[in-house]
């Protein structure tokens, strides 16, 4: 059984009157796991309240609360990927991590996710990532190690003021007619959970997106989102026709298989730049790994 070492957070949102059990609550957020597991881990002193004390199954829903608990899956798959520290100081860390990898703890990955193997290398319980890829893109992901100005870069994100490009694969037999194309719309989760849907509404979700070449029937496409969504820029590359190479999701979901560590997502997240908002320099990382027949890192 995979158990993790640190703990996971949610907060009870509010609600009207009259309130569910806690246990119902958490059934209801975390259907994957059930009712069973859940009184089982209550039963056992595992899910705690904010000062540290095991939760019963009377304790009561109070909206706001936070309850820790730590992740359990029966069996964990094991990833033979290793992931890179790029860069490190005081206050960010900056890894690239390989495809198949998750960034936080998510379905059957519980130690296996660049958090914890990061929190282990680096014996900072602290690490926090500042924003997320896809578990099968490969590329940065930067991490805030300091409490005190983890405010200052998640507010990088928040207000747009990071400039993130991706690298990526897509079947293409000849060059288009256009070579540059900003797309936007809006995006919301689909039928299934795990997959997002364009849908009609306020916008909230935009790239740019710019064709370079073609070689042997694969186009190189360098990405720009301007937003930050679930998935969207598979959607958007997808959307303009260019599905990206071992897109498994979209246009369409394949039937459910093991990981192909032969054939990743052709989706690199290659460079990062802002200004630091801590010692007003100018930052840029950039990821060496290799799209699949590229040749090289860089566009």
């Amino acid at each position: 059984m995979g158990i993790s070492r640190y703990p996971s957070c949610v907060s009870l949102p509010c609600m009207d009157r009259p309130y569910p059990p806690i246990v119902d609550f958490l059934v209801q957020r975390f259907p994957g796991v059930g009712r069973g597991p859940w009184q089982e881990r209550i039963l056992a002193g595992k899910v705690l309240d904010e000062g540290g004390a095991a939760i019963s199954a009377e304790t009561p829903y109070v909206p706001q609360m936070r309850l820790f608990y730590f992740r359990e899956v029966a069996e964990e798959p094991l990833i033979p990927l290793e992931e890179q520290i790029l860069f490190e100081n005081g206050e960010i860390l900056v890894a690239c991590k390989p495809p198949f990898l998750p960034v936080t703890p998510s379905g059957p990955y519980v130690n296996e996710c660049l958090l914890h193997r990061l929190k282990t290398k680096t014996a900072n319980p602290d690490l926090v990532p500042l924003h997320r890829i896809d578990r099968e893109t490969s590329g940065l992901v930067l991490f805030s190690k300091n409490k005190e100005t983890r405010g200052l870069y998640s507010n990088l994100f928040l207000t747009g003021r990071i400039e993130k490009t991706y690298e990526a694969l897509a079947e293409a037999r000849q060059c288009p007619e256009d070579r540059e194309w900003t797309v936007g719309n809006r995006l919301v989760e689909g039928d299934d959970f795990f997959r997002m849907k364009v849908a009609a509404g306020l916008e909230n979700a935009r790239s740019r997106i710019k064709f370079l070449d073609v070689r042997d029937g694969r186009g190189h496409f360098l990405l720009s989102p301007i937003t930050g969504k679930k998935h969207q820029l598979r959607l958007h590359m997808s959307g303009l026709g260019f599905p990206i190479l071992n897109d498994r999701y979209y246009p369409d979901l394949l039937p459910r298989q093991e990981d192909d560590l032969d054939h990743p997502l052709q989706l690199i997240a290659r460079r990062v730049r802002f200004l630091d908002p801590v010692s007003g320099r100018e930052m840029e990382f950039e990821s060496e790994r290799k799209l699949q027949g590229t040749g090289s890192a860089g566009a």
